[in-house]
Formats: structure tokens, C-alpha cells, sequence
């Protein structure tokens, strides 16, 4: 598999995705349909959502393939 690292931002924080770490749990979408809808493109929609619900929901991915990082900042915090 290739490996993809892909970037959305809402303009306050920026949620890094990892393919090759995702575990495929499903958390991110049951917790936060309306930024983590895996039927579309792009399935990462961080403008849905408030920044407090999207860290939130970025903290509980098992596998660390979701990471975010604040746009007024760095570094990247991990979840």
C-alpha cells in the first residue's frame, strides 16, 4: 500500500491523516459524522465543526492515523 499523508484545515486547526496507520475503527465518523464521512470525497470536512469538537474527536483515533495541529502553532500534536 501506498503510503498517503493528507492535510485539512478549518483555519484554526489542521487534522493530518495517515493511511498506513489507520486501524479502520470507525471512531472518527461515528463520533464526528460531520467531518469524518469516509463515502466522500474529501471524506475530512473540518469546516463542519468546531475546533473544540473536531481535537476532540482527532484524540479518541486508536491507531494515531489522525493527528492535528493547531494553525497558530506548531508543532504537530498527536493524538
Amino acid at each position: 500500500m501506498k503510503t498517503v499523508v493528507k492535510e485539512y484545515s478549518n483555519g484554526e486547526v489542521t487534522v493530518i491523516w495517515q493511511n498506513a496507520l489507520c486501524a479502520h475503527s470507525g471512531n472518527c465518523f461515528r463520533g464526528l459524522p460531520v467531518v469524518f464521512h469516509p463515502l466522500r470525497m474529501p471524506w475530512v470536512t473540518p469546516k463542519e465543526s468546531t475546533t473544540e469538537k473536531i481535537v476532540e474527536q482527532v484524540k479518541r483515533c486508536p491507531s494515531g492515523a489522525l493527528s492535528y495541529y493547531m494553525n497558530d502553532e506548531r508543532p504537530i500534536h498527536k493524538s
